[in-house]
């Protein structure tokens, strides 16, 4: 239904349009009682296969929602009746801002991909708390990915970070520091490996003094670009583990328009979706060797269905996330990414999805 009638709909909207509506019916069907617990029976995997621990925390599914399309937190239950092993809500900011002027998110479907120059358009730290706060309780562990604002340089970006991890940390299950975004000037220049360690250790350690607070001490992974140089990706993946990140996400999006056949190739902002399938595979088996599989990597870039998630686990992810996809083949994608995933381990031989991480690698 979704592709014969929903995804029409919605594309003759503009894209921007079509994706506050839908996070507007969202959030309102996450207010309906008992639905998404009820619904999330169906949708959640069945097969114990693909469940694993990391960090100490239990993922049903290596199959997670990757920010930007809940910035505020405000659908967390709809999106987890969907049947995600996990959830990241943002980017946050410690105060709100409106982002980039519009428009601002391009449709490309020729090429299956997405542009976006959003610029962390977001409701604030204080509003994404209090929405975490209200739920009931949580089907899915929820990440908060973590960024600065605008307005804020580059040299008092830390403090920014760490605003948002004392007014999240008690809400978190974990936090994604984001410094991979093309969309807020300068941003990017904190991959390099000095600025890049120096705030990854400064946000380990705020979260490790705030667990006398809070209680919680939620793991601290760190998303990157795939737009580095090899060796500047080699150094940033070094900094970040040698700060004391918990793990990697690669990659955010890419400003690359090699292939691309539609119009708006030649908008600005970050592309995301099916060009990045490769590429994003790529480094994570390159992130993979240079830790030794020592590091969790969670796998994002292009996954439209179960071999792409695969290709990735076994490249050493060892979880995933959808975004474009789910824009292109609707709600049930999920479901199918769990029935493919379990199929293509049965193939291999293999009793849990723990098995397959960096098999090829």
């Amino acid at each position: 239904m979704y592709r014969s009638l929903i995804k029409p709909l919605l594309f003759h909207l503009d894209a921007e349009d079509a994706h506050h509506l839908t996070i507007d019916g969202l959030q309102l069907a996450s207010r309906v009682p008992a639905w998404p617990a009820l619904a999330r029976r169906v949708t959640a995997p069945s097969a114990p296969a693909l469940t694993q621990t990391l960090w100490g925390r239990t993922f049903s599914s290596p199959v997670g929602l990757a920010a930007g399309l809940d910035k505020n937190g405000v659908a967390v239950p709809a999106f987890s009746a969907l049947g995600f092993g996990f959830l990241e809500v943002g980017t946050v900011t410690p105060l709100p801002q409106a982002g980039n002027d519009r428009p601002r998110l391009f449709r490309l479907p020729p090429d299956q991909a997405l542009i976006n120059r959003m610029g962390f358009n977001n409701g604030g730290a204080a509003a994404l708390h209090a929405h975490l706060r209200a739920l009931p309780h949580r089907t899915a562990p929820v990440w908060v990915n973590i960024g600065r604002n605008k307005v804020t340089p580059n040299e008092a970006a830390t403090d920014d970070y760490l605003k948002c991890v004392t007014a999240l940390q008690d809400v978190a299950d974990a936090f994604v520091v984001n410094v991979s975004s093309p969309n807020t000037p300068g941003l990017r220049a904190l991959q390099a490996a000095d600025e890049l360690a120096a705030l990854v250790r400064a946000v380990v350690n705020g979260v490790e003094a705030g667990r006398v607070r809070t209680l919680n001490a939620p793991p601290v992974l760190v998303k990157l670009a795939p737009d580095l140089h090899p060796a500047d990706f080699e150094a940033s993946v070094d900094a970040v583990v040698n700060a004391g990140a918990s793990g990697l996400i690669i990659s955010n999006t890419t400003l690359d328009r090699a292939g691309l056949t539609h119009p708006h190739q030649t908008q600005t902002g970050g592309l995301s979706g099916r060009p990045l399938t490769t590429r994003s595979t790529e480094l994570i088996r390159a992130a993979y060797r240079q830790t030794a599989g020592r590091t969790p990597i969670v796998g994002v870039g292009g996954i439209f269905t179960a071999q792409d998630a695969y290709d990735k686990i076994r490249a050493g992810a060892s979880l995933t996330e959808v975004y474009s996809a789910l824009v292109y083949e609707g709600p049930g994608l999920v479901r199918r990414l769990h029935t493919g995933l379990n199929a293509l381990l049965e193939r291999d031989g293999l009793r849990s999805v723990s098995e397959a991480v960096g098999a090829d690698a």
